[in-house]
């Protein structure tokens, strides 16, 4: 979680460059391309499906054909939903479990 909130906060600075691997010579000769590829899997990531490019926008941006999308939501927490369960006979509230996603509903209709 660290991570993703200072990976969120170097998002929002427009410094992503900072968390790019200064000794890795491929990394810093290619920055602009690695900065391109957290922001096309930030796109991939969004909360909301719909969002989401499919695999053929994917592809038309590794060839340079397609821009990101530019106003992201960097935020990768997602909400705890209640949900009751049924334990021995009686059903309690669970609101520390995370709710089982199905594949249709994390990558939503194409």
């Amino acid at each position: 979680m660290h991570l993703l909130g200072l990976f969120k906060r170097k998002a929002e600075e427009e410094r992503l460059l900072d968390i790019v691997d200064k000794y890795n010579d491929d990394m810093q000769t290619y920055r602009a391309k690695v900065v391109e590829m957290m922001r096309v899997t930030v796109w991939c990531l969004q909360s909301d499906f719909s969002i989401r490019p499919s695999m053929l926008v994917v592809v038309k941006v590794l060839e340079g054909s397609v821009d990101v999308r530019s106003n992201l939501d960097y935020s990768f927490t997602t909400a705890v939903v209640p949900r009751a369960i049924t334990v021995a006979g009686h059903q309690e509230d669970d609101i520390g479990a995370a709710a089982t996603l199905f594949p249709s509903a994390l990558s939503g209709l194409r």
